[in-house]
C-alpha cells in the first residue's frame, strides 16, 4: 500500500518520528507507562488516518473504532530525547473488528523499546454498537493486513500475564 512509509528493518506500515514530550517523564527518568499507550494510539491515529479511519470518518460517516482490549510490553527504557517509531502489523480483520500488533522502536538506532498487541471494534457512533466496516475500509484493511502474508507472527503475541516460576 503505497499510503503508507514502511519501516526499513521490515517493511511494515510506520510513522514518522514521534517525539517525547518533558511531561510525559516520570520520577525515574524515564517515559510513564500511561504515555507509552498515548504514543501507540497517537501512532494508530496516524497510520489508520491512512486509510480513511479518521476523525474526519467520525464526522462524515459517523462510525468510529474503539479499543476493546490491549496488552502492553515493557522491554526498554525509553529517555525524553529519544525520537521514536511506531510500526504497525495487522494480524487479523473481520466484518467488524481489527487485531493488530504495534512496535515502538527507537527511530535512530532501530531497537525495539514496547509492544502493543490490540483489538478494536468498528462503531455506529449514532447506535454506539458494532457494525460492519464499509467496503472500502474494509478493502483497505484486507490490504494492509496481507501486508503480513507468510509473516512469522511476533514474539509475545497473545501471552498471558502471571508470574512466571521456575520448575
Amino acid at each position: 500500500m503505497s499510503a503508507f512509509d514502511l519501516c526499513p528493518d521490515t517493511g511494515l506500515p510506520i510513522t514518522p518520528p514521534m517525539t517525547i514530550q518533558p511531561d510525559w517523564i516520570d520520577y525515574n527518568g524515564h517515559l510513564n507507562v500511561a504515555y507509552y499507550v498515548k504514543l501507540f494510539d497517537q501512532a494508530l491515529d496516524i497510520l489508520f488516518d491512512r486509510i480513511g479511519l479518521s476523525e474526519s470518518y467520525v464526522r462524515t460517516r459517523h462510525m468510529s473504532f474503539f479499543a476493546l482490549e490491549l496488552h502492553v510490553r515493557y522491554l526498554r527504557e525509553v529517555h525524553l530525547k529519544d525520537p521514536v517509531q511506531v510500526r504497525i502489523q495487522i494480524l487479523d480483520v473481520d466484518e467488524k473488528r481489527i487485531h493488530y500488533w504495534m512496535e515502538l522502536i527507537h527511530a535512530g538506532e532501530r531497537w525495539l523499546s514496547s509492544t502493543m498487541e490490540s483489538i478494536s471494534m468498528h462503531i455506529d457512533m449514532e447506535t454506539r454498537r458494532s457494525t460492519p466496516f464499509p467496503p472500502d475500509i474494509m478493502a483497505s484493511l484486507k490490504d494492509w493486513h496481507a501486508m503480513s502474508a507468510g509473516r512469522e507472527r511476533p514474539d509475545g503475541i497473545g501471552q498471558v500475564i502471571g508470574i512466571r516460576r521456575k520448575g
